[in-house]
């Protein structure tokens, strides 16, 4: 069953920022995803579960694990052709640590940060 995101007025959707970067860290891994906003699809996605990442992280639920994750998906996003995305956080989230890894290094491979 597939549930087709809400369709929204075009007056909505001018003022909605198109990709937004969404990260959830977990006691034993860091997930870092950018939804495209208007059609509620995931644009790219990086985790420190994946297969192919886990040999080359010690740990991967600390920082330097984040700050190789905001490294993966900023390369993702620049070969899909995504020069800018906006950051979500949670209320209970704040600029430091793991978010700040994700960002800065999402930052040093070409993206832009709204």
């Amino acid at each position: 069953m597939v549930i087709l995101p809400p369709v929204r007025a075009p007056r909505i959707t001018e003022f909605l920022k198109p990709y937004v970067l969404k990260m959830h860290f977990t006691n034993k891994f860091v997930h870092a995803q950018v939804i495209h906003s208007p059609t509620a699809t995931v644009a790219a996605f990086a985790s420190s579960q994946e297969k192919a990442l886990r040999p080359t992280m010690g740990i991967t639920r600390d920082v330097s694990a984040a700050s190789k994750i905001g490294k993966i998906l900023g390369e993702r996003l620049l070969a899909k052709n995504i020069p800018a995305v906006s950051i979500f956080l949670k209320r209970e989230q704040k600029y430091h640590g793991k978010i700040k890894a994700v960002v800065d290094n999402m930052r040093e491979a070409g993206v832009k940060l709204l």
